[in-house]
């Protein structure tokens, strides 16, 4: 088995990559191996979801957090992180500006509480956002670990897309990146993906790429994942150290924070991207941030790469540096306007056009709904 070999496979049409195969081209290192799966990749892309980029503008709306995820800038216990709540009228004028701008979707993003007041007003917030421009703007919602009910709440007031990363899934590091209680569990995240798909939310899951422990195995496995779960779109990127964090400080005292380990974990991150549009081929998936604070081109490798996701921040630029997940976060010194021109250049340089006023669902969840 080469490379070569399996891509002559018409994998953009109807021939399937194999598990097999997946597991080959996941050990590949060879650049130009590599840059042939990217390639491919692409032409897939072009075929089953087109080279268009939608975009989801990113409303980072409060960084209050009941999680303590080892990773995560904004783990409760991080007493370095200046707290904040954005206020509901600067949310509702971020999303008016992004339907004004042309965008076709925004994401609300927090960290994680689940409090009857805040379910509530998250309700009542996405229920304010549909009344802008007759409900054509979409929502994608990212807030974590939530109850049956609350997600269900969420679909009726108008949100149609709901993101919650796994991480990874192997078990056993999952364990070792959150703390050991009932508030961070394996599987309590799995059953709130299987509610999200009960109550009608187009699903999106997505893990850290280049963990300290993880393995090739592990992340062919995260495929897998996708595939077994049904999901509807994926958003996963490299993982990027935050300092003020216990697995962010063990990395860097392991030393995988070195150039070299920055560019296995892009290099790992696009061939997760590329490697998930092959085995899945019409899913939605996201070029993350987390790939431009590795590389300054990360988010335009990644579309070449397969993606077709991007998410603009359009968080006001008051709280944007308080929002910090990771070290280096891209953009958090540009405001809305100046995020949307940078990002469209970047679009166009690869040849590929932005999907303006266009929702950009899942074709995925199209297919298997029947929606569309």
């Amino acid at each position: 088995m080469t490379v070569s070999e399996i891509l002559r496979k018409d994998l953009a049409g109807a021939d399937m990559l194999t598990v097999e195969e997946l597991r080959f081209l996941m050990n590949c290192t060879d650049q130009a191996d590599l840059d042939a799966i990217y390639k491919k990749a692409y032409e897939v892309k072009a075929r089953n979801v087109d080279t268009v980029a939608y975009y989801r503008g990113l409303i980072e709306f409060s960084n209050r957090c009941i999680k303590n995820c080892k990773y995560c800038g904004i783990r409760r216990e991080n007493d370095k992180t200046e707290r904040f709540d954005m206020k509901r009228d600067d949310i509702i004028r971020m999303a008016q500006w992004a339907y004004d701008h042309e965008y076709g979707s925004i994401t609300l993003q927090s960290g994680e509480r689940t409090d009857d007041a805040f379910v509530d007003y998250v309700v009542e917030l996405i229920r304010d956002i549909k009344r802008i421009g007759d409900g054509s703007l979409g929502i994608t919602m990212c807030v974590g670990e939530q109850s049956e009910d609350a997600y269900r709440r969420m679909v009726e007031a108008g949100a149609s897309r709901y993101l919650l990363r796994i991480e990874t899934t192997n078990r056993d590091l999952y364990e070792t990146i959150h703390p050991k209680d009932a508030m961070h569990s394996f599987d309590t995240r799995i059953a709130c993906l299987k509610a999200l798909r009960r109550v009608g939310f187009q699903v999106g899951t997505g893990v850290m790429i280049g963990l300290p422990g993880q393995t090739e195995d592990d992340l062919v496995n995260d495929i897998l994942f996708y595939r077994d779960m049904d999901i509807d779109m994926i958003g996963m990127g490299p993982y990027v150290v935050h300092h003020d964090t216990p697995l962010g400080q063990q990395a860097l005292a392991m030393g995988i924070d070195s150039e070299e380990g920055k560019l296995r974990r892009i290099q790992l991150g696009l061939k997760m991207i590329a490697l998930t549009r092959l085995f899945l081929k019409d899913v939605n998936i996201a070029a993350t941030t987390a790939l431009q604070a590795l590389d300054p081109l990360g988010r335009e490798k990644g579309l070449s790469a397969g993606a077709n996701i991007l998410m603009p921040i359009i968080t006001i630029p008051e709280h944007r540096a308080k929002y910090l997940l990771y070290d280096n976060k891209p953009c958090v010194d540009d405001n809305a306007d100046k995020c949307k021109d940078c990002l469209t250049r970047r679009v166009m340089s690869i040849g590929d056009r932005v999907g303006w006023k266009q929702n950009g669902d899942s074709r995925h969840f199209g297919k298997r709904t029947g929606a569309f």
